[in-house]
């Protein structure tokens, strides 16, 4: 029976990335619908409770991972689904106050493959997270400013040498104005002030813009939604009602939630991917339950996971730029995303996973192949794969505008998606 994710919708999805500006605030949102849910949040530098059943969840910075256990996960296997927090912005730099012929410039670098074009001209809001000092200790406080303080300004097009448009260079062209004259402000003082501490109490920051502009249902009918960071918190919001459907009728496996922040830089930090978060939280859910390494070992052996990311839904105005036998249609449902190159980890195991779960669910499946003859965008699948030696396969939902300030996707493929996941994490058995 398909387990039920009709708490998926289009409209949800749009509170979900309004709520959640930045990676810590996607954990944020998350944990909040985890804990009326029953979770635990639990302390990676703590003992972890002993027994089950359980319903849990740790959060390392932008990254968190949950999990559900019945009454047996000594070597029960895992079903995991992946996704990022983070995505493509401008972020605010270690000295931000600059001045230049007569403005006021906060200083700005693009983090990740942010399409900057589409950063000009938009009100922009700050977002992220301090290191406050309380006392002789370190305390985090969440920050978000949702007033438009920022603006990064186009150039006009009488000033274009050919009018057609201009490069830009990210170290000079991406700086916001945010007031005039020629004595620097004080920006930290500003954000420290928004957040209610003193700015001496400030020692450290993860800070970024973010568009002001509400997500939405778009289109003639409604049919599309416009927001930013579907890529990749269109997976964060799917894969999170997917997981919470999924404890309500439990399988042959541990559901598990797992998203990661700096997927867009690589992953490589102490909560990406490729760091030890996803291995130890696993190792530690089979050690509270009894097991041993041994019996770890075994439950990996017959796990899978789900690399949730968005994919590329064919362009109406470049269809060339597509691979020829796989359009790719939005609201036409989930895609499975294959490269023979291992930029996406899918093989034969793990897409035979992900079409029975989508069989299963009653929604289409898409199949997805880049190009050849254009650099393929990867994922966290194969770092994960390599990582805890699960057959992975990498599925998304279509859109367009990948990487820009705003994308699109596909109203009816939000619930789609999350059925698929949810169908996912439910199998009725494990065998390979």
């Amino acid at each position: 029976m398909p387990v039920s994710t009709t708490a998926a919708t289009a409209a949800g999805l749009c509170a979900f990335i309004d709520a959640s500006p930045s990676p810590f605030h996607v954990c944020r949102t998350v944990a909040s619908e985890l804990d009326a849910r029953g979770f635990t949040r639990l302390a990676e530098s703590e003992p972890w409770p002993t027994g089950s059943p359980g319903r849990h969840y740790v959060v390392r910075g932008g990254s968190l991972v949950a999990w559900a256990t019945g009454d047996d996960a000594s070597a029960t296997p895992f079903r995991v689904v992946g996704a990022h927090t983070d995505s493509p912005n401008l972020r605010v730099k270690q000295h931000p106050d600059l001045t230049s012929a007569g403005w006021q410039l906060v200083g700005l670098e693009p983090y990740g493959g942010a399409w900057l074009n589409s950063w000009l001209d938009r009100e922009l809001g700050v977002s992220g997270r301090l290191s406050v000092r309380e006392g002789n200790a370190v305390r985090e406080r969440l920050v978000r400013i949702d007033e438009p303080i920022l603006r990064v300004p186009q150039l006009a097009i009488h000033l274009s040498e050919d009018r057609k448009g201009v490069t830009l260079d990210p170290q000079r062209h991406v700086n916001a104005v945010w007031g005039v004259g020629y004595e620097s402000g004080a920006f930290l003082d500003f954000v420290a002030a928004r957040a209610e501490v003193q700015p001496g109490e400030v020692l450290g920051w993860e800070l970024m813009t973010h568009d002001l502009t509400p997500s939405r249902l778009v289109g003639r009918d409604q049919d599309l939604v416009s927001a930013p960071r579907l890529d990749n918190q269109g997976t964060c919001f799917a894969g999170l009602h997917a997981f919470l459907a999924a404890i309500e009728q439990p399988g042959a496996a541990v559901p598990v939630l797992a998203i990661f922040d700096h997927e867009e830089v690589g992953s490589q930090s102490d909560r990406g991917a490729q760091s030890d978060l996803l291995p130890a939280v696993l190792e530690r859910v089979v050690l509270a339950h009894g097991g041993g390494r041994a019996d770890y070992l075994a439950a990996l052996a017959g796990s899978v996971c789900a690399s949730g990311d968005m994919a590329h839904a064919t362009h109406p105005n470049y269809p060339e730029r597509h691979e020829p036998a796989h359009r790719i249609e939005v609201n036409g449902g989930p895609v499975l995303k294959v490269n023979q190159n291992l930029r996406y980890a899918t093989d034969a195991t793990g897409a035979g996973a992900f079409a029975l779960a989508c069989a299963q669910a009653g929604v289409p499946l898409q199949r997805y192949v880049h190009r050849a003859d254009l650099p393929c965008g990867s994922t966290i699948g194969p770092m994960t794969a390599a990582r805890t030696g699960m057959p992975t396969v990498d599925v998304g939902a279509p859109q367009l505008a990948m990487h820009s300030a705003r994308e699109l996707m596909g109203a009816s493929d939000v619930r789609a998606y999350a059925a698929a996941l949810a169908a996912f994490l439910t199998p009725e058995t494990t065998g390979r």
